[in-house]
C-alpha cells in the first residue's frame, strides 16, 4: 500500500482506486468531497457516537461501531454499552479534520450520527422521521407525504427541517431544546407521524410492518432513543455516490436524490451551510403531542407482538 498525498498528518492511500462497484467515483473523490465538505460535516458529527459504513474492494459493504485497534490514539472514542450485542462498544467521536480524513482513507462512505451527545445520554438533541417510498420510482410520494409532516408540526405550532436521505427517502429534523427525556421524544414522534397519517391516510401510513403498507409511504417513527440517522452532507453506498442533501421545503417538489452527489454537491453549496441555514431554533415539546405518543404502541414491539399472533393464526390455520 503506497502513500498517495498527506493531509493534516493523515496518510492517504490507492486515491485512484475504484471506490465501489457502480460507484462512478473513486477513493479521492469520496476524500476530496468530504474534505470540501468538512465545515459542514464535522458540526453535524461532533461530540456524537459515530457508526460509518465502509466499503472493500470484493467485499460487502460493513457497519462499523466499533473503533478498531489499529486506529490512531488521537482518535476521541466514549465508550457505551450495546445492548443489542451485549458488549461495550469505543464510538469514535469524528469532532475534526484529522479524524474525517482518518474514516475517508478507511473508506468509511456513509456517517451515522447518533441522535445524543457524548456525556448526554439520556436527551435526545432533535426529533427525527424517516419517510420510506413504498418503491424506487415513489419520491413524489415521499415529497407530499413530507409536507403532511410539516402540516402537523405546524399545526402542534412546531417546525423542522428537511433533506434528502441520500438513498430514496427524506428524512424530517425537528431540533428540540436541551433536557427532554429519550421517552417523551419517542412518544411525540410516534404522536406526529400518527397526526400525520391522519392529514391523508391514503398516501401515509405508520404500519411497521411492511406487508401491511398496500402501497403507502411509510412514516418511520422509529429513530429516537439509541438510533442514528445518516448525517447531513453524508455519501451513501448507493450507485453514483448521491448524498444527504439538504433541501427548503419550497424547493422539494423542484428535486430528485440524484441530484445530490460527491461530484455535484459541492457546487450546489457555495459557501453556504443550508443545513444550519435551514434548522429551526430548538423547541419544546407540546404536552398534548407527548400524552397521545405515550397512548401508541412503540412500533417494533407492536410488530413482533403482531408477528407472533400471526404465527399462530397460521399454525391453527
Amino acid at each position: 500500500m503506497t502513500t498517495d498525498e498527506v493531509r493534516d498528518d493523515v496518510a492517504l492511500t490507492n486515491l485512484d482506486q475504484p471506490l465501489f462497484d457502480d460507484a462512478g467515483a473513486t477513493k479521492r473523490d469520496l476524500v476530496d468531497y468530504l474534505d470540501a465538505v468538512r465545515d459542514r460535516l464535522i458540526p453535524a458529527l461532533r461530540d456524537r457516537p459515530l457508526s460509518v459504513l465502509r466499503v472493500r474492494q470484493g467485499q460487502a459493504p460493513f457497519m462499523q461501531k466499533n473503533v478498531p485497534s489499529y486506529a490512531p490514539s488521537w482518535i476521541t472514542t466514549v465508550t457505551l454499552w450495546a445492548e443489542t450485542s451485549r458488549r461495550e462498544v469505543s464510538y469514535a467521536l469524528c469532532d475534526d479534520r484529522r479524524t474525517l480524513l482518518w474514516f475517508a482513507n478507511q473508506r468509511a462512505v456513509e456517517y451515522h450520527p447518533a441522535l445524543v451527545r457524548a456525556g448526554n445520554w439520556e436527551h435526545p438533541t432533535h426529533l427525527v422521521l424517516d419517510l420510506d417510498p413504498p418503491g424506487d420510482d415513489a419520491f413524489p410520494a415521499v415529497v407530499r407525504a413530507a409536507h403532511l409532516v410539516r402540516q402537523a408540526l405546524a399545526d402542534a405550532g412546531m417546525a423542522g427541517a428537511v433533506k434528502t436521505s441520500g438513498a430514496k427517502g427524506l428524512h424530517v429534523f425537528v431540533p428540540l431544546s436541551d433536557g427532554l427525556s429519550m421517552p417523551d421524544v419517542a412518544a411525540a414522534t410516534r404522536a406526529l407521524a400518527a397526526r400525520a397519517e391522519r392529514l391523508d391516510p391514503a398516501l401515509a401510513t405508520t404500519a411497521f410492518i411492511r406487508e401491511d403498507r398496500q402501497g403507502k409511504v411509510f412514516l418511520d417513527s422509529t429513530r429516537a432513543g439509541g438510533a442514528t440517522v445518516v448525517a447531513a452532507y453524508s455519501p451513501r453506498v448507493r450507485p453514483g455516490v448521491p448524498v444527504s442533501f439538504p433541501v427548503a421545503w419550497d424547493d422539494l417538489d423542484r428535486v430528485t436524490p440524484g441530484d445530490f452527489t460527491v461530484r455535484t454537491a459541492v457546487g450546489l453549496l457555495g459557501d453556504g451551510d443550508p443545513w444550519a441555514e435551514l434548522m429551526p431554533a430548538a423547541q419544546a415539546l407540546p404536552d398534548d403531542l407527548v400524552a397521545e405518543g405515550h397512548t401508541i404502541p412503540i412500533a417494533r414491539v407492536a410488530a413482533m407482538h403482531e408477528g407472533k399472533r400471526r404465527a399462530r393464526a397460521a399454525r391453527k390455520g
